[in-house]
């Protein structure tokens, strides 16, 4: 699996790098520059998507590549659409992140403290969602979870979170999700 965007600047070799992942066998997560790099033709990336690919804007970011999409839906039906256009899954990032599939399957991950509101906690959830791929999850499940455990690992810090400080409380997160489910059993 690969991850192409935080820190890559928007420049034609980050394009470049992109459509060559694309192009290969590999998961791909695409974030960030990644993704602002095809603003001017979203279209281009869409054509290129082939093999599971999960897409992880900010506001900003989906408006630019999907701001010519129907209006009507709200946020998960725009979500979807999304999907279904660009053929990848699309978690949208936001205090209700939504994440849907081409197949039309979406979910809303609502768990996501305003303290995840901070440069690089984004590029830590795109490199989650990387992980779980490369693990074996399946992009939308990899996505979903993913979200999950970045929400649950800010909470888990609380306030004056700095991205730097999310990795760290992922095993702990793990451990209790563990514990809990252990109690049903």
């Amino acid at each position: 699996a690969v991850l192409i965007g935080p820190g890559n600047g928007i420049k034609s070799s980050t394009k470049q790098n992109v459509l060559i992942a694309l192009n290969s066998p590999l998961s791909c997560v695409l974030d960030a520059d990644a993704l602002t790099v095809f603003s001017e033709k979203p279209s281009e990336l869409w054509e290129s998507i082939s093999g599971p690919c999960v897409l992880t804007p900010h506001d900003a970011e989906f408006e630019r590549l999907f701001g010519n999409l129907p209006r009507d839906g709200g946020k998960v039906g725009r979500v979807r659409q999304a999907a279904l256009t660009s053929g990848a899954v699309v978690l949208l990032k936001g205090a209700d992140t939504v994440i849907a599939s081409p197949d039309g399957r979406a979910i809303v991950n609502s768990n996501a403290p305003s303290d995840l509101a901070t440069a690089g906690a984004g590029d830590v959830l795109s490199g989650l969602i990387l992980g779980l791929i490369a693990q074996g999850l399946e992009p939308f499940d990899a996505a979903a979870a993913g979200a999950w455990l970045h929400g649950a690992a800010a909470g888990n810090f609380g306030p004056g979170l700095i991205a730097e400080d999310l990795s760290p409380q992922i095993p702990q997160v793990i451990q209790e999700m563990r514990y809990a489910v252990s109690k049903f059993q």
